[in-house]
């Protein structure tokens, strides 16, 4: 079990604060800020289901009564308090976070029943702010002492997920795709520039199937000569060309029951293209050299970086083998266009290389600044970029005896703030001619919260508005 961390050492939580007194929620709020926290603030319970499916929350504090649609004097249209209505949501929609009940002193039995249904505790108005801020941060270090233990940081790492991180919405979108596939014997296209991680999404979807317990077989078909891809995919016998003194199966016969993996599908020459659609369409293939076919029992996953939409229209990559490998398409946007998680892969993978160096030495902290510039940075190499990133700041202060990654351990093209032709926001220079103020201002917040990691408080900072006028903004625009 982890060291739990100390008063100095509180972890930083998101919180949602389910309150329809305006000023005492924001009271609330600003006792959170001194301890680092991040507040979100709704006045119904409605609010709160709306945050509860789109966002993500480490604490959510509730108060027990409070009006709701559709129902009256804090009492939901089931009978039910509001604030068990938002309880029982919150286990729901965000099964690792903490919820505390707030309570008017007449509702005390009315809370400690609520600890049936899953919440973390209750404090009672007229709120003690000392009082409320501890409560608050032991919620927040149960949380993180509850990911430390299971070996995540909201990353999945379990049902064949591990190393996946999941926190946006569309690698959320992904995985459930994998979870529906996955099951079937269906060819699977994984597309996505290089570096996004399309090997790790075609393995999951092999440990997600009735084949995990057989071979994941990874073929890379770019860069390679015919003669050689073909020995590779179907084998040979003896004797079949000059060298070859022995027989030997090929990746289609290796993976036999299992999965292939072929990569870089897009760079297989046309007369390989057609080689192997005869294979995926008699399910048998023939060694170099030899006449009789030898069936194989093969699941089909396949990824690439190019737009094979495209090489069809150039008649460079046969539509039939198009048909025949996307049953079903996934395709993983590039790193910039999921910043959300930059922050969890930084964190994943500081541990993973700070444990592979001394096991017995604790993990650095990574300074805020170092994940700002981290989370602005484009990356260009996508995850596989970042990963060397991150290993290479984890030598470099372990070296130094450093606990802390800070800015002096950052590779220099992120220390200069390289970070391409882009604007203080992430917005490309030379795109904004013509679009309205509206459309500015409602991009300006867009991007600024994905480049913070949906950090509302750091953004409101970034754009010089105040929390509450970015919380109406974004209710406004309908933004998330």
């Amino acid at each position: 079990m982890p060291t739990p961390p100390t008063a100095a050492e509180t972890p930083r939580a998101q919180v949602l604060i389910v309150e329809d007194e305006q000023d005492h929620a924001e009271v609330m709020a600003d006792a959170l800020r001194g301890p680092g926290h991040v507040s979100t603030i709704v006045g119904s319970v409605e609010g709160a289901l709306d945050e509860l499916r789109h966002g993500a929350f480490d604490v959510i504090v509730t108060d027990l009564r409070m009006p709701e649609s559709g129902g009256a004097n804090g009492v939901s249209e089931d009978g039910g308090d509001a604030g068990l209505v938002v309880l029982r949501a919150a286990r729901e929609l965000q099964p690792d976070a903490e919820t505390v009940m707030v309570t008017a002193h007449g509702d005390v039995s009315t809370a400690r029943a609520a600890f049936k249904d899953g919440a973390y505790d209750f404090i009672e108005k007229p709120l003690d702010l000392a009082l409320f801020r501890k409560l608050i941060n032991r919620a927040a270090e149960t949380v993180l002492l509850r990911h430390q233990a299971n070996g995540m940081d909201e990353l999945v790492q379990h049902d064949g997920f591990e190393g996946i991180v999941a926190g946006s919405e569309p690698m959320r979108r992904i995985l459930d795709t994998v979870r529906t596939v996955a099951p079937s014997n269906l060819p699977v296209l994984i597309t996505g520039a290089s570096g996004v991680g399309k090997e790790l999404i075609a393995e999951a979807v092999h440990k997600n199937s009735d084949r995990a317990s057989k071979r994941f077989v990874t073929m890379n078909c770019a860069g390679q000569s015919e003669s050689l891809l073909e020995d590779q995919l179907f084998g040979h016998v003896k004797g079949a060309y000059t060298g070859a003194d022995k027989e030997r199966e090929g990746v289609f016969e290796y993976a036999d029951g299992g999965t292939l993996f072929l990569d870089e599908i897009g760079d297989m020459p046309l007369t390989m293209q057609a080689k192997l659609l005869r294979v995926l369409e008699s399910g048998e293939v023939v060694r170099l050299g030899a006449n009789e076919a030898r069936h194989v029992d093969v699941r089909i996953v396949s990824a690439t970086n190019r737009d094979l939409s495209a090489m069809l229209r150039d008649e460079s990559f046969r539509q039939d083998l198009y048909f025949r490998i996307n049953g079903a398409e996934i395709h993983i946007p590039p790193l910039s266009e999921r910043r959300e998680d930059i922050p969890r892969i930084v964190r994943h993978a500081a541990a993973k290389f700070s444990h592979q160096l001394d096991q017995n030495t604790p993990v650095p902290e990574i300074d805020p600044a170092v994940m700002d510039r981290l989370t602005a940075f484009d990356w260009p190499g996508n995850v596989r970029q970042l990963l060397n990133a991150v290993q290479g700041m984890v030598v470099i202060a372990r070296g130094a005896g450093d606990h802390t990654i800070g800015l002096r351990h950052l590779p220099a093209v992120i220390a200069q703030g390289d970070t391409t032709a882009t604007d203080a926001v992430g917005v490309a220079v030379g795109s904004l001619a013509g679009a309205s103020l509206e459309q500015l201002e409602k991009r300006a917040i867009r991007e600024t919260l994905r480049l913070t990691g949906g950090n509302r408080e750091k953004a409101a900072k970034m754009l010089g508005i105040g929390e509450r006028t970015l919380y109406r903004k974004l209710k406004e625009y309908g933004l998330r």
